[in-house]
Parts: structure tokens; C-alpha cells; sequence
């Protein structure tokens, strides 16, 4: 048996799957694919499969990560082509390769955030954006189920790495790598911010899109 780890892209009408439904998605995948990988023990075993970084409803990727132990026999380069058969429209498999780095040695997100304005961006949102990135701390309040209070106040600032903005005719850009896990930074709770700190400025729809993960050095994860 040798450990694999999948690179696939979630886009369309998949990126209203949830976490938990993507991965009896591909469990299903797998059984339909004819792809034999382990199984968990127990009375009623299920195909293991490992998503890293959970991705959030609406949100489209093209890194997403998935790691299995592919059982004697099969053969890595045939599984992408073999599952991408029976996976529904937006779940792509890209490539199969064997994971060798650990998941918990990945620190970056690498993210696309376009606020979207039904009637033109509003002047100065681009640059309430980057002077909002700019501070030196950012506190904002954060649902959290230990706090007794319900929500824990976090300063974001330290979980972003670098972000640029850009402005079109209608949206603005967010390019951002923030941090991926302990604690990892979701691109909602910058929205959130801004929303508190302009609300007259609030973008009428918002898309998020995960372009790739990075190591701590920065580097492409894999």
C-alpha cells in the first residue's frame, strides 16, 4: 500500500457541496470508479479519504487536496482519468502523486476575493480596502463554541501574509495569501471587517476563489 494524495478543482454548481457531502462524494467515486483504496475498520466500514482545509459553501478552488491509501494493484496515473468518469460536473481531479509532505506543513493560502457591485464600484472602496489591510492590528469579533460569550475578538492582521487590490468597472479584486491553519484566516472575516468599518461600501455580491496552497516558506504545496 502506498499513501496518495489527490489535486483537484471544485467550481459551478459543486461549490454549494458541503465539506462533509464532497467527501461521501468521492467515497462513492471511488466504489464506482472500480478503485480499490483502504477502508476504515468497524461494522460498517466507509472508503477513508482526507479533505485538507475544508473548504466553505460557495467558495470555488483550484488546489483542494484529498489523501487516500491506494491498495496493491492500482495504478496512481490511471485514478484521475477513472474518477473524473464518475465525479459530477465541477469536481475535477487534476492529478494523483504520492503525498509526502504532511498536511499540517501547510501554512498559505493563496486567494482571489472579487466584490462584485451591481451598479459600479462606489468611489474610494478600493482604497478603504487597502488602508483597512494596511493597520497595524485589526480586531474584529469571531464565532467561536469554547468562548462563554459566544464569540472570541481576533486581531487578523498577523494571519495575512500579502494582499493586493485592484479595481475594475464593477468589482474589486482582493488578491490575498493568508494564513492557512493555527489559526487559519477566512477571507468572510475581511469582509466582515469591512463591512463594520464602510458599511455605505458593502459589495452587492461577493466570490472567493482558493488559486493554491503554500508551505511556510511559500512555496507550492503539494
Amino acid at each position: 500500500m502506498s499513501d496518495q494524495r489527490l489535486l483537484f478543482s471544485k467550481s459551478g454548481r459543486a461549490c454549494y457541496i458541503s465539506h462533509l457531502d464532497l467527501m461521501r462524494t468521492f467515497q462513492r467515486a471511488f466504489l464506482r470508479a472500480g478503485v480499490s483504496i483502504k477502508h476504515t475498520e468497524g461494522f460498517n466500514p466507509h472508503a477513508f479519504v482526507s479533505i485538507a482545509l475544508p473548504l466553505a459553501v460557495g467558495y470555488s478552488s483550484g488546489c483542494e487536496l484529498l489523501d487516500f491509501v491506494l491498495l496493491d494493484g492500482g495504478s496512481k496515473e490511471e485514478v484521475p482519468e477513472q474518477l473524473n468518469r464518475v465525479l459530477p460536473e465541477g469536481i475535477f481531479v487534476q492529478k494523483c502523486y504520492d503525498g509526502e509532505q504532511p498536511v499540517k506543513k501547510l501554512a498559505w493560502v493563496d486567494w482571489t476575493v472579487a466584490l462584485e457591485y451591481d451598479k459600479g464600484v462606489p468611489e474610494g472602496a478600493a482604497s478603504a480596502l487597502k488602508e483597512l489591510l494596511g493597520r497595524d492590528s485589526l480586531v474584529i469579533q469571531k464565532k467561536s463554541k469554547k468562548a462563554k460569550r459566544g464569540f472570541t475578538e481576533v486581531d487578523i492582521i498577523p494571519s495575512v501574509r500579502s494582499f493586493q487590490v485592484t479595481e475594475g468597472e464593477k468589482n474589486v479584486l482582493l488578491r490575498a495569501v493568508l494564513s492557512a491553519q493555527n489559526p487559519g484566516l477566512n477571507p468572510e472575516l475581511i469582509l466582515t471587517a469591512f463591512r463594520q468599518a464602510c458599511p455605505e461600501l458593502a459589495p452587492d455580491l461577493v466570490r472567493c476563489h482558493r488559486n493554491e496552497v503554500l508551505d511556510g516558506g511559500g512555496k507550492v504545496f503539494r
